[in-house]
């Protein structure tokens, strides 16, 4: 059965860092997708906006090299480029200037009843300056809302800081913080299976389930972004935001409703009810690692410090967390998150293990009676995956063997998943803000991660190494198995 697609209200889009990577390799192929989908009204407008100048005629050109570069060739239709690319204006405005504001003004006068959205794809360090010009210059309606991207801060000071300056000028209504893992379509299945099936919610607590293991992998290094990567790091540029996501929707309560603010209130409750972690036992509880040189897919790599070309650096390109929820739903289950990169492939995943059987009424010659697992795959092939315990086929008596129960949603549907952009985009257009994240939740989520890195510089915590292409230092395979566990990857 295939989706039927509707049209979003008429609006205007004004991307700000619109002549910049993260536009090219992500918001305009979104958007050239919704549009050959039949999902863009014919008066949407794209309006990109950068301090470099440039004619409408050199923007376009930049639009269409993006669709050529980063949108596979069956979709690349030609009349479809051209009308998308009609939809594309240009304006070369100051973020801390006034220079240019006049002119986005002039441009966004003739589409005032439209929805208007400002997509901040730029350093946070513009966000309160590009909030106050949009304010000055009288562009915030009744339909306007702001997009702000991530990294939203470097800790919970500067975060509160981003989150006050932009709330001076817009309602919190308005402001839609943008996670892309949050719009993949197995994050969104994960509360489709748990709230819609009553299969799974009756078994999704401590009684039924042993623990939960949460990885984003990368075998990719840090390549042109060392800059930026070394002020982040692992634990800032992935686990405060795309991991600690995963982990609310996995463990949150069942809200009352699948509107924005129900979801968004019982994810907030998982981040608070997270056991601290500080100067006490983060020793225990964490480990922080650098890539060194290495082989990935059979090719020889550089370490992480020869890729910054530095001799030394404190940043870590791996975490491994165990983390804790304490309630009633999760008391005593252990929830193992990790991330890194120049790991063996690149995975995300949630991995839900549950408890052994009761009791085995199988002798030893039946082999092993294993634990089911449900493998929710975020990437690269989206999918579920519940692993069960049958009788191998055949004569010979009984023999156990675990299987899978594989859906890939590629081979059901038929289709490849849309980009999780293409969903969040046309959300942020219609005002949902179910799958964005909401200003207490970035706070709760930093008052969780400061005290880590807060612990990490006082306790001198030692930085492990470990050879790319591998799965990590071997310390974070002591981390859970001194639990009796093993990480999914190294399973039998």
């Amino acid at each position: 059965m295939s989706s039927r697609t509707i049209q979003v209200s008429p609006f205007d889009l004004v991307v700000f860092g619109g002549a910049g990577d993260l536009a090219a390799r992500k918001l305009l192929p979104a958007l050239y997708h919704r549009d050959l989908a039949g999902q863009l009204p014919d008066v949407a407008r794209i309006i990109g906006v950068s301090r470099r100048p440039l004619s409408r005629e050199a923007y376009a050109d930049f639009v269409r090299k993006a669709l050529d570069e980063f949108v596979k060739p069956a979709d690349k239709k030609p009349e479809a480029v051209e009308r998308f690319v009609a939809r594309t204006w240009f304006c070369a405005a100051d973020a801390e200037g006034e220079g240019g504001w006049a002119e986005l003004a002039g441009m966004l006068a003739s589409g005032a009843d439209h929805v208007r959205a400002f997509y901040f794809a730029v350093s946070p360090d513009l966000f309160a300056p590009l909030s106050q010009r949009i304010k000055q210059f009288g562009l915030v309606t009744p339909q306007t809302r702001v997009v702000l991207e991530k990294p939203l801060g470097k800790n919970g000071e500067s975060a509160n800081a981003v989150n006050s300056a932009v709330a001076a000028v817009f309602d919190e209504s308005q402001v839609f913080r943008i996670d892309h893992y949050l719009g993949k379509e197995t994050v969104q299945n994960l509360m489709a299976l748990r709230f819609a099936n009553r299969l799974f919610e009756p078994l999704w607590n401590a009684t039924h389930i042993d623990h939960v293991q949460i990885t984003v992998a990368e075998d990719i290094g840090v390549g042109d972004r060392g800059g930026y990567y070394d002020t982040s790091g692992a634990m800032r540029d992935m686990l405060q935001n795309h991991i600690m996501q995963l982990l609310c929707l996995t463990a949150m309560e069942p809200p009352d409703s699948f509107q924005a603010d129900a979801v968004r209130d019982e994810k907030l409750k998982v981040l608070k009810a997270l056991k601290p972690i500080d100067e006490r036992n983060a020793e225990q509880m964490t480990v922080r690692a650098q890539y060194r040189g290495g082989s990935v897919g059979g090719q020889a790599v550089k370490g992480y410090l020869e890729d910054l070309g530095r001799e030394i650096s404190t940043t870590e390109t791996f975490v491994a967390i165990r983390a804790e929820i304490a309630n009633w739903r999760w008391a005593g289950v252990p929830f193992y998150l990790r991330t890194g990169k120049r790991l063996t492939r690149r995975t995300s995943e949630i991995v839900v293990n549950f408890r052994p059987i009761s009791h085995n009424i199988f002798d030893s010659s039946a082999g092993r009676v294993s634990q089911n697992r449900l493998i929710l795959r975020l990437q690269p092939d989206e999918g579920v995956t519940l692993e069960v315990t049958i009788k191998d086929p055949g004569p010979g008596g009984m023999r156990l063997r675990r299987i899978p129960l594989d859906m890939s949603f590629a081979e059901t549907f038929g289709v490849s998943n849309p980009d999780a952009y293409e969903r969040l985009l046309m959300d942020v257009i219609r005002g949902n803000q179910t799958l964005f994240m909401r200003a207490d939740e970035v706070n709760a989520a930093w008052k969780w991660v400061d005290p880590i890195h807060a612990a990490w510089a006082h306790n001198d915590q030692r930085m492990h190494t470990y050879a790319a292409g591998t799965w990590g230092p071997s310390a974070a395979v002591a981390l859970i198995e001194r639990d009796g566990r093993t990480w999914f990857e190294d399973a039998e």
